[in-house]
């Protein structure tokens, strides 16, 4: 076997981490150390640069959130293997008990999270307090039973809040495409740090190939209502100078990020500018698309390009601008440098098809038309700035 083969062979091969792992919280050593001391020895192992110490042990309160998580995780998996009789009732009672009990060893009361009259929301709420004291195997299988009972609002807190991670994450995206629900999987993108290949793959895929709208009405709306929020603080004189005119800049970033895409589109935002998709396998993931998904994703990039064409000015003059104004659609909005990036990986992976068939042809002429006037335009800034920094100097 070659050493190719062997690397290939090595770096195939699924690596199976136990979900039964004995320490399934990230334990505090600081209380640990102070107890530490050192061992004994002989007067021949005097001279050792090492020298072993005792005294290890765990406080009670990380004892008993680790026996808790032991056996949740125990029941849990028993229960999720016969789904017949296990209910969605059923799954939110034993994880509402364990977070509980959670809650009793950590401090955090009980009756600051609870909801005044019902319980609409209380898992949530838990989950949001208390989910990083869930292991990852813990946490998968969670995961598992909200995707199984379709238990959404869970499901979307432990994706925001950034409890799916490693294993956790993985099959998850897949799921989320198969069950038609877009709106967290533009979560996923934004918020999941272990995108594999075939997750980007068939994200990429999933947003090409949709031509209904069914179930991407939360993603339309989520844009129009933070587009509205901008053209009012754009008009209100009360929020001051700095933020009304931050929020001028919002107002245009979204009506270009909202305006002219179809639905399905508007969730391709979060995949062009999500920090969490590598570039090696966003480009691999670009060579595997076939001939439709390629022209939808050049008319997709190409009307980007139209928009700074029309709109040079659009930007955000302030980092951190999303945060200041509490518009988070705005970190969605592709720059024109992560759009010719991505146009850069379609010509690269597509080249021959792009050159050979003529319905692409076409259309990259009128593409090749807009990116000339760009090039232009940023050709007549550059001398601008370096006239203008001659003149400073």
């Amino acid at each position: 076997m070659s050493m190719l083969q062997l690397i290939t062979k090595a770096s195939s091969a699924e690596q199976k981490s136990s979900s039964d792992s004995q320490y399934p919280i990230v334990l505090n050593p600081d209380p640990a150390f102070l107890t530490l001391i050192s061992q004994n020895q002989q007067p021949n192992n005097e001279s050792h640069f090492l020298k072993p110490v005792q005294g290890w042990s765990l406080s009670k309160t990380d004892t008993e959130i680790i026996d808790l998580s032991q056996n949740f995780l125990k029941k849990l998996q028993i229960k999720l293997k016969n789904t017949n009789s296990f209910t969605k009732l059923e799954f939110v009672n034993i994880l509402n008990s364990f977070l509980e009990k959670i809650s009793q060893k950590v401090g955090i009361r009980i009756s600051d999270i609870k909801l005044p009259e019902n319980r609409d929301g209380y898992t949530k709420r838990l989950v949001e307090k208390l989910g990083s004291f869930m292991g990852e195997g813990a946490l998968s299988l969670v995961i598992e039973g909200c995707v199984m009972f379709e238990i959404w609002d869970v499901l979307e807190c432990l994706i925001v809040k950034g409890f799916v991670v490693g294993s956790c994450c993985k099959g998850l995206v897949s799921k989320l495409v198969e069950k038609g629900k877009p709106g967290l999987v533009c979560l996923c993108v934004k918020y999941v740090l272990d995108l594999e290949l075939l997750d980007v793959l068939s994200v990429l895929k999933y947003f090409l190939s949709r031509t209904t709208k069914d179930g991407f009405g939360d993603v339309r709306e989520g844009w129009e209502r933070e587009a509205v929020m901008a053209i009012e603080m754009a008009a209100d004189k009360s929020v001051g100078e700095k933020k009304m005119n931050l929020a001028k800049e919002a107002a245009v970033l979204l009506m270009m990020g909202h305006d002219g895409f179809t639905t399905s589109e508007l969730c391709l935002h979060y995949l062009i500018v999500s920090p969490n998709v590598d570039d090696v396998i966003f480009a691999a993931c670009v060579g595997k698309l076939n001939g439709l998904e390629i022209m939808g994703f050049v008319r997709y990039l190409k009307k980007w390009l139209v928009k700074y064409e029309k709109f040079p000015q659009a930007c955000m003059t302030v980092k951190g601008g999303s945060s200041i104004l509490g518009l988070k659609a705005l970190e969605s909005v592709p720059s024109i440098e992560a759009v010719t990036k991505c146009f850069g990986l379609v010509i690269d992976e597509h080249f021959s098809s792009l050159v050979m068939h003529p319905e692409f042809c076409e259309e990259m002429k009128s593409v090749e038309v807009v990116v000339n006037s760009l090039a232009s335009e940023a050709r007549f800034c550059c001398t601008l700035a370096n006239l203008s920094a001659s003149l400073k100097n």
